[in-house]
């Protein structure tokens, strides 16, 4: 079973996705066989999750439903972080199956979840932390800035933009008190929460945000520094600093050029397009109304 276990992970790492799950569904037999609850749960976990990145949600869905079924059955805690965590992608799913309700309780559920076992630990006796415990207790925050943000994420697809807001300025707070200001997903998070700040019309404020962002992944030599400086282009462009907009466009490509990321450059020359089209359109309304 180790073995099955070992070659279906491997398989993951080469994105042979057929072949992982053969040896998932070979590894569970044997775990049921053996009555070895860990390793059903593990097992259906990475089942679900291959079946997930393949997009089949309905299948992901219930091989998530079956592992929590044997965790909770095992005893685990509903507040339980492996738990909180399955239900989050649970959650997720929903919200790309459009299941509206569904997904709004599981993402609810995950954040009050957490929020109210952290407050549970707040309101005990303070007493010094073992290692263990502090090691849970920043994971459990951690998770809870995960929760927050995929729920700004799902919120944002549905134009709830100040609901979206509030979401990833938490998820920024606990990103930057446990993991520091340079720490690549805090420098995402400010991305993200720049782009929520434009669309609604609050563009020097996601300006501000995300060359802030960008002057810490200069200092940070963060990896991604392509996507932000992308990002902050697409902000100068809303507020029709058309040639500064261009000259970000043109950093960014050059960094997405030697990132290998083709997505990015993609995107990046869709907006340097955007930005022509733009100028254009401005010169034709100039002339129009010069001619009038």
């Amino acid at each position: 079973m180790i073995l099955l276990l070992k070659k279906a992970k491997l398989s993951v790492s080469r994105a042979q996705l057929h072949e992982a799950s053969a040896f998932l569904h070979q590894a569970v037999v044997l775990a049921h066989q053996t009555k070895n609850n860990q390793a059903i749960i593990y097992t259906y976990s990475l089942m679900a999750n291959v079946a997930y990145v393949q997009g089949q949600l309905d299948n992901a869905e219930k091989l998530f439903k079956a592992a929590m079924s044997f965790m909770l059955s095992g005893g685990i805690p509903e507040d339980d972080n492996a738990v909180i965590e399955m239900s989050l992608k649970l959650a997720t799913i929903y919200a790309e199956q459009n299941k509206t309700e569904l997904a709004v309780h599981g993402f609810r559920f995950c954040t009050e979840s957490l929020e109210a076992k952290l407050e549970k630990e707040e309101e005990e006796e303070e007493k010094e932390k073992t290692e263990e415990e502090e090691t849970l207790r920043k994971d459990t925050r951690l998770l809870l800035g995960l929760c927050l943000d995929s729920r700004a994420r799902y919120r944002a697809s549905r134009h709830q933009l100040s609901a979206a807001t509030l979401d990833y300025e938490q998820a920024l707070e606990i990103c930057r008190q446990e993991q520091g200001h340079t720490h690549p997903q805090t420098l995402v998070l400010m991305s993200d929460l720049a782009t929520i700040l434009d669309l609604q019309g609050r563009h020097d404020d996601g300006l501000a945000l995300v060359r802030r962002a960008l002057d810490l992944s200069r200092e940070a030599g963060h990896a991604d520094r392509h996507v932000l400086m992308g990002n902050m282009a697409g902000i100068l462009l809303h507020t029709g600093r058309f040639e500064e907009s261009f000259r970000a466009y043109q950093s960014a490509l050059v960094l997405a050029r030697e990132a290998q990321d083709q997505d990015a450059v993609e995107q990046i020359e869709e907006g340097m397009k955007e930005v022509k089209r733009r100028k254009q359109e401005r010169k034709r309304e100039k002339k129009e109304e010069e001619e009038e």
